[in-house]
């Protein structure tokens, strides 16, 4: 474990005493705010994504309103498969879309392997625009997709419901599902620890959709890659493995590896901790969907997390998924003042 430092958030993440409880938002940088809007009338999303200069902007915005204790890059999960040749295009209502989706045995082999600093070096570039601004302010946050929630894009060229195609998949040709996987652990891990080297002080495993798994399914077909890349990340830089809908898996996701693991709304955040052992740190957990109210019920969701959390070394606050479009910036800059005035030690 790294000595102690001048960041409450990391100090968070290794389970060590912080002056306050640290906050930073999931899609803090987006669309509830003017500024973002106003760099996407300027720039389609993959070009704002592979302009670092742009990107650089977007990811300090909420850092400058807000006052969150971590930036957190402005990028996307699907970044790294565009170099794969499966024909990523990002769609204005209907989201990111493969075009050449991956649906046999040949094609997950053929995927990769990956020179990341060749292929995604603008988003290294734009790392290392965004240290230099913050100048240690507070700390930056890099991310990427993990190796299940990328192969069901993949897999279902798109967002999915149920899965369905991603699931057949991985019982229909399990050593293509194991090639694939492994490709993917492997370019995920080479990718962070580019992150890491270009300047990010954190970073987070997003397993967006993992929560459509059972716990065999998870234990059998993800489980051992997820373990993989996060065991080639370089150590010392704290590790946030986060899933929606994860509830029935987070022991399996503890077991696969982070040092923080992260909450979605649909657990108690006090009892779910409990059960995982506090020899992990938490993060989360507060419902989005809480923001849209009034300021009093936010300050009351807020403490009612921070009460389960009981002041013990190691609870990031964070949302339990992304910000929604419609959230008063009012609303949001509420939140971080009162978690900060309510968890004052």
């Amino acid at each position: 474990m790294p000595p102690a430092g001048p960041f409450a958030f990391i100090e968070a993440c290794f389970r060590r005493p912080a002056p306050f409880t640290p906050i930073w938002l999931m899609r803090q940088a987006g669309r509830y705010m003017a500024e973002y809007r106003a760099m996407r009338a300027r720039f389609g999303f993959l070009e704002l994504c592979k302009t670092p200069e742009a990107a650089a902007e977007v990811t300090l915005q909420p850092v400058e309103r807000l006052g969150v204790d971590a930036a957190i890059l402005f990028a996307d999960i699907l970044l790294v498969l565009e170099p794969l040749g499966v024909g990523l295009e990002f769609t204005r209502g209907d989201g990111p879309r493969i075009g050449r989706p991956v649906r046999t045995a040949a094609a997950a082999r053929a995927l990769g392997p990956l020179v990341v600093e060749d292929a995604l070096g603008y988003v290294f570039d734009t790392v290392g625009r965004v240290r230099k601004a913050l100048a240690d302010r507070v700390p930056l946050i890099g991310f990427a997709g993990a190796p299940f929630t990328l192969a069901s894009y993949l897999v279902e060229g798109g967002p999915s419901r149920e899965f369905l195609l991603t699931k057949r998949f991985m019982r229909a040709e399990p050593q293509a599902w194991e090639a694939m996987m492994t490709t993917l652990a492997d370019i995920t891990a080479d990718y962070l620890n580019g992150q890491i080297s270009a300047g990010a002080q954190a970073v987070q495993f997003f397993d967006s959709w993992v929560g459509a798994l059972s716990p065999d399914d998870y234990r059998r077909y993800v489980q051992p890659y997820t373990s993989r890349a996060i065991g080639k990340v370089r150590r010392g830089v704290p590790i946030i493995h986060f899933g929606v809908g994860t509830g029935g898996l987070l022991p399996l996701m503890k077991a696969a590896g982070g040092d923080v693991i992260g909450l979605d709304w649909r657990v108690d955040l006090g009892s779910t901790w409990a059960q995982l052992g506090h020899d992990v740190a938490v993060q989360g957990n507060l419902d989005p969907a809480v923001l849209l109210g009034s300021v009093d019920e936010i300050r009351q969701a807020a403490r009612q997390i921070l009460d389960g959390a009981a002041g013990r070394p190691g609870h990031i606050f964070n949302l339990g998924h992304g910000i929604h479009k419609e959230t008063p910036v009012e609303h949001v800059a509420a939140l971080v003042d009162i978690v900060h005035e309510l968890s004052s030690r």
